[in-house]
């Protein structure tokens, strides 16, 4: 009897909770997160949120210290998306969970308490489940996360862009797609876009011509456009017409190259689009399958079909279950260190392929290759880094 009022009492709590989440401005979410913590025998309760380079977890309040994710126990809960727990320093139980909005991976939490049962761990789980969707829907409009995910400020060309990206992670269970891009902070031209439309993953990668607002303006057309057709059911060959149209249109002395692709979830049908972009690459079983996804060349976008002559052209292959398909801007291989010596495609896939053997998750193996990337260059890329992965996993 006891244990069905704990539960209940522990449902109530959980319903406040999310309401008055739902209500509190990002300074009152830590109060509120700690109020419902200390009434469920949880303890207190601190937010950690990922930077945007996923180099460090930082704390939702500034009175609490960084951590290195690649270093402490909080960032090994996150790159594992598991549950830690550690004896405190005052004999107590320090418990990190993990904040995931699906596949989006948003940081961590702490909880500090004395002991911890099957109750307990399922209520640190529920919490940790909602506190990440709350954050998901506050920091559409809250520029006080935005500013805690930062650690210098950000170039105008590249706040503009990123204001057009989606989450860096998306996934069902049939299928994941990870992205990342750097230089975090002074973006030229390069973006991404991920999307489900009923059973279609939809994928797209774009780099525009240069390094300046310019280019990030063409980007941001290229991106509208994209969606634009995407949503009104347009074809591929039709969105890669749309873009070219208003490029032309709107920006004729500027151009993207790009790839747009979608994936049919329950067949494993991939269809793409090549605009003067280097071609998607294929791994299957931990081998990359080279030339797989070549196809004859076309120009960038930003040409009407009057002018390129010919309507875009569509491909399609049959997936296997565990492909991974990688869409890249050649930033990523032609990322030269001091000697001159390049990134390189086969060292770029070979990353991808033993981080897969290893056990790694997509994202987490993306984060350690862009790493590795500006770690080639010291940190200094001479052009923008962009790579894109999804893995067809049917059940």
């Amino acid at each position: 009897m006891d244990r069905e009022m704990s539960v209940g009492s522990g449902e109530r709590l959980l319903e406040e909770l999310v309401r008055t989440a739902q209500l509190a401005s990002p300074a009152e979410m830590p109060v509120v997160l700690n109020r419902y913590a200390e009434a469920m025998g949880l303890g207190r309760a601190v937010v950690y949120l990922v930077d945007i380079q996923q180099r460090l977890l930082v704390p939702l309040v500034e009175s609490e210290p960084e951590l290195e994710l690649d270093t402490s126990l909080a960032g090994w809960a996150y790159r594992t998306d598991s549950l830690r727990v550690e004896e405190g320093s005052s004999g107590g139980l320090n418990v990190w969970l993990p904040l995931a909005d699906g596949a989006e991976r948003l940081g961590v939490v702490e909880l500090n308490m004395s002991t911890l049962d099957g109750l307990k761990l399922r209520r640190c789980r529920t919490m940790a489940l909602l506190l990440a969707l709350i954050i998901t829907s506050k920091r559409t409009y809250s520029d006080t996360i935005a500013q805690r995910m930062r650690t210098r400020p950000m170039h105008l060309p590249t706040e503009m862009v990123r204001a057009f990206l989606p989450p860096r992670s998306i996934g069902t269970g049939r299928v994941v797609s990870t992205a990342v891009l750097e230089p975090a902070y002074e973006l030229g031209g390069d973006a991404f876009d991920h999307a489900f439309t009923e059973d279609v993953l939809h994928a797209t990668i774009l780099d525009g011509m240069g390094h300046n607002l310019a280019s990030g303006i063409a980007t941001s057309v290229a991106m509208a456009g994209c969606r634009n057709a995407r949503r009104s059911e347009a074809d591929l060959d039709e969105l890669a017409g749309t873009v070219d149209e208003a490029l032309a249109k709107w920006l004729p002395e500027q151009f993207c190259t790009g790839v747009f692709a979608q994936l049919h979830m329950p067949t494993g049908v991939l269809r793409w689009c090549n605009c003067g972009h280097p071609p998607p690459l294929l791994i299957r079983r931990h081998r990359l399958l080279h030339n797989a996804l070549e196809r004859p060349p076309e120009p960038p976008l930003g040409l009407p079909v009057s002018l390129a002559g010919t309507a875009r052209q569509v491909h399609d292959v049959s997936l296997e279950p565990g492909d991974r398909i990688l869409l890249y801007s050649d930033g990523v291989v032609e990322s030269r260190d001091e000697a001159g010596e390049e990134f390189g495609l086969e060292r770029f896939t070979d990353y991808i392929i033993r981080s897969t053997a290893a056990g790694q998750s997509a994202p987490e193996a993306l984060r350690l290759l862009i790493h590795a990337i500006l770690e080639h260059r010291h940190n200094k890329l001479s052009d923008d880094a962009t790579i894109l992965m999804f893995e067809w996993q049917p059940p």
